[in-house]
């Protein structure tokens, strides 16, 4: 729910518009209103989950997310469904920040662990794959306000699974670490960069809306840094990023999801825009890619992890999105679906290697007592890594296209070309990703040990630091 409902909304936009009143400037807060929030509180909602218990801040999360669908289903007016918008991604945030915590400190073994990760990521693409593609089918069969109605019923059987199925966890309490000042920093500091971010399209890279935002978050988040490592009871202790494999990860996460997240948004918009395919038709043209990744994530990521090792098949999964962004920058304006789409939907199936292996890596370094925070720091790279990837990646291809027209090009090849640019930076985006996978990240055997320690409940960070 909380991966898919960051796409679901942008089929329904139209319909939304037209019967709430929205203006074209409001309207991106219908997705922007979800993503800062959910981005910018991640690393705190991580960190307070294992605080007050991991448990809780799940069901607290689900209940305002559900809570906030409903009132999105039912609101009337523009500035109901933004603030509804809003807490849906705290909800998000809250729930999703401690879901990698709960799953090291409940599967211990490697063997167990990978699979549980393994069936996390298939759960995340599935809601990322399907998200534009149950919006139209819902939009059109019902009305718009079922994209939100339809959490309700699932929000309420996932709150009653979890207080069967997942134990209770006090938690370290928070005068363990209770940083008001460093929660106000860190949490400013990511909503302000990410507002920045999603902003880019309307006011530039070097506007001083851009760069004065950019700058204010970077001071703040350089604050929190600070406060951290002379805080009495720090917010984020910094003994977590001494693990390399734990920066490593996150970092390799960033480069990557910047790369594979505009495989999503422009490969469906070169679609729609150039070949004139329509909303389900995307959808059923991304339906391999989709498959691939769940079904690669679900049944073979966790045994070849095992195998061969999480960095090994973080590294052959990344060579073959490298494979597929490459292929994509060179379609033609002309393009038949055999023959220039199919190829790299298929290796695109490389990501359902990526995600499971980068969490398996991400979580490698986090003491039990850690593990909120980890899972919060990594979910809040990948939200960044989405974010910096559209919004670099949109401009560079709508620049690239206004080029093309200005020089007397169709309006086709045009827009082919501005894609193909973003595709071949994408590209470049996953090579430097996979450079960080070879370079920083530990090899098999020492992983293996480090992620053993970990789950022991032992001080893994201080071994992958080596």
């Amino acid at each position: 729910m909380t991966i898919l409902d960051g796409s679901i909304v942008t089929v329904a936009m139209p319909a939304i518009q037209h019967d709430l009143g929205f203006s074209p400037a409001g309207l991106s807060w219908m997705v922007n209103a979800y993503l800062i929030p959910f981005g910018g509180l991640l690393l705190l909602a991580g960190r307070l989950g294992d605080l007050i218990g991991r448990r809780a801040m799940f069901l607290a999360g689900n209940a305002i997310f559900t809570a906030a669908s409903l009132l999105a289903g039912l609101a009337t007016g523009p500035g109901v469904l933004i603030a509804a918008r809003f807490l849906q991604g705290v909800g998000s945030a809250l729930a999703s920040a401690v879901v990698l915590g709960i799953l090291v400190t409940l599967f211990s073994g490697p063997a167990e662990r990978g699979k549980a990760i393994a069936i996390f990521s298939f759960t995340g693409a599935a809601g990322a794959s399907i998200g534009q593609v149950l919006g139209g089918v819902l939009t059109d069969g019902l009305s718009w306000p079922w994209i939100f109605l339809v959490n309700v019923p699932i929000g309420v059987v996932t709150m009653a699974l979890a207080v069967r199925a997942l134990p209770a966890d006090r938690g370290a309490g928070l005068r363990a670490g209770a940083d008001v000042l460093g929660a106000v920093l860190v949490t400013s500091g990511l909503m302000l960069g990410i507002y920045a971010v999603v902003k880019v399209e309307e006011h530039g890279w070097l506007s001083g809306h851009t760069l004065g935002l950019g700058a204010l978050s970077l001071t703040l988040l350089g604050g929190f840094v600070a406060r951290q490592a002379t805080a009495r009871t720090p917010l984020m202790p910094l003994r977590i990023l001494r693990s390399r494999n734990v920066v490593g990860a996150n970092l390799a996460q960033m480069l990557a999801l910047s790369g594979m997240f505009a495989f999503q948004v422009l490969v469906a918009l070169y679609m729609q825009r150039v070949l004139g395919y329509g909303a389900l038709e995307t959808g059923l043209a991304m339906l391999p890619a989709a498959l691939g990744i769940g079904s690669i994530s679900l049944f073979a990521s966790a045994r070849l992890a095992a195998r061969f090792g999480a960095r090994a098949v973080l590294v052959t999964g990344l060579a073959m999105l490298v494979a597929a962004m490459t292929l994509l920058s060179r379609v033609p304006a002309d393009a038949t679906y055999a023959v220039h789409l199919l190829p790299p939907m298929l290796l695109i199936s490389g990501g359902g290697l990526v995600l499971p292996a980068l969490a398996t890596l991400g979580m490698s370094g986090a003491r039990e007592s850690d593990a909120g925070l980890a899972s919060g720091l990594f979910n809040t790279t990948q939200q960044v890594g989405m974010a910096i990837g559209v919004a670099v990646l949109s401009t560079m291809a709508a620049g690239r296209t206004g080029e093309l027209l200005a020089a007397g090009t169709s309006q086709a090849a045009a827009l082919t070309g501005g894609y193909r640019l973003a595709f071949g930076v994408a590209a470049g985006l996953l090579v430097a990703a996979l450079a960080v996978a070879v370079t920083v990240l530990r090899r098999p055997a020492t992983t293996e040990t480090t992620e053993q320690g970990a789950a022991g409940g032992q001080p893994a960070a201080s071994a992958a630091a080596k």
